[in-house]
Protein backbone atom coordinates (compact mmCIF):
# COMPACT_ATOMS: atom_id res chain seq x y z
CA UNK A 1 0.00 0.00 0.00
CA UNK A 2 1.32 3.41 -0.86
CA UNK A 3 1.82 6.11 1.74
CA UNK A 4 -0.93 8.21 0.11
CA UNK A 5 -3.44 5.34 0.19
CA UNK A 6 -2.55 4.65 3.83
CA UNK A 7 -3.03 8.31 4.74
CA UNK A 8 -6.40 8.45 2.94
CA UNK A 9 -7.57 5.27 4.70
CA UNK A 10 -6.73 6.77 8.10
CA UNK A 11 -8.50 10.03 7.22
CA UNK A 12 -11.61 8.15 6.09
CA UNK A 13 -11.73 6.24 9.37
CA UNK A 14 -11.20 9.38 11.47
CA UNK A 15 -13.90 11.25 9.53
CA UNK A 16 -16.38 8.46 10.30
CA UNK A 17 -15.38 8.51 13.98
CA UNK A 18 -15.78 12.28 14.16
CA UNK A 19 -19.16 12.42 12.44
CA UNK A 20 -20.75 9.54 14.33
CA UNK A 21 -19.32 10.69 17.66
CA UNK A 22 -20.67 14.21 17.21
CA UNK A 23 -24.13 12.82 16.39
CA UNK A 24 -24.15 10.62 19.51
CA UNK A 25 -23.07 13.51 21.74
CA UNK A 26 -25.74 15.79 20.25
CA UNK A 27 -28.42 13.09 20.76
CA UNK A 28 -27.39 12.64 24.37
CA UNK A 29 -27.56 16.38 25.06
CA UNK A 30 -30.92 16.79 23.26
CA UNK A 31 -32.47 13.90 25.18
CA UNK A 32 -31.50 15.61 28.42
CA UNK A 33 -29.55 12.65 29.73
CA UNK A 34 -27.00 14.90 31.41
CA UNK A 35 -26.90 17.53 34.09
CA UNK A 36 -24.54 20.39 34.67
CA UNK A 37 -22.64 22.80 32.47
CA UNK A 38 -20.08 20.39 31.00
CA UNK A 39 -20.16 16.92 29.52
CA UNK A 40 -17.15 14.80 30.46
CA UNK A 41 -16.15 12.58 27.57
CA UNK A 42 -13.58 9.88 26.87
CA UNK A 43 -12.58 8.36 23.56
CA UNK A 44 -10.61 5.11 23.55
CA UNK A 45 -8.85 3.88 20.43
CA UNK A 46 -7.85 0.23 20.28
CA UNK A 47 -6.77 -2.03 17.46
CA UNK A 48 -7.50 -5.74 17.44
CA UNK A 49 -4.38 -7.88 17.48
CA UNK A 50 -2.09 -5.04 18.60
CA UNK A 51 -1.15 -3.35 21.85
CA UNK A 52 -2.66 -0.07 20.67
CA UNK A 53 -4.69 1.64 23.34
CA UNK A 54 -4.96 5.43 23.23
CA UNK A 55 -7.30 7.35 25.54
CA UNK A 56 -8.33 10.97 25.14
CA UNK A 57 -10.30 12.63 27.95
CA UNK A 58 -12.06 15.95 27.60
CA UNK A 59 -14.96 18.19 28.51
CA UNK A 60 -17.58 19.72 26.25
CA UNK A 61 -19.22 22.98 27.26
CA UNK A 62 -23.01 22.70 27.16
CA UNK A 63 -25.45 25.28 25.85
Amino acid sequence: MSEDAFNMSIRKFLKEVGITSQRKIEETVREGQIGGKKLKVRMTLTSEGTGLQHVVDGEIELP
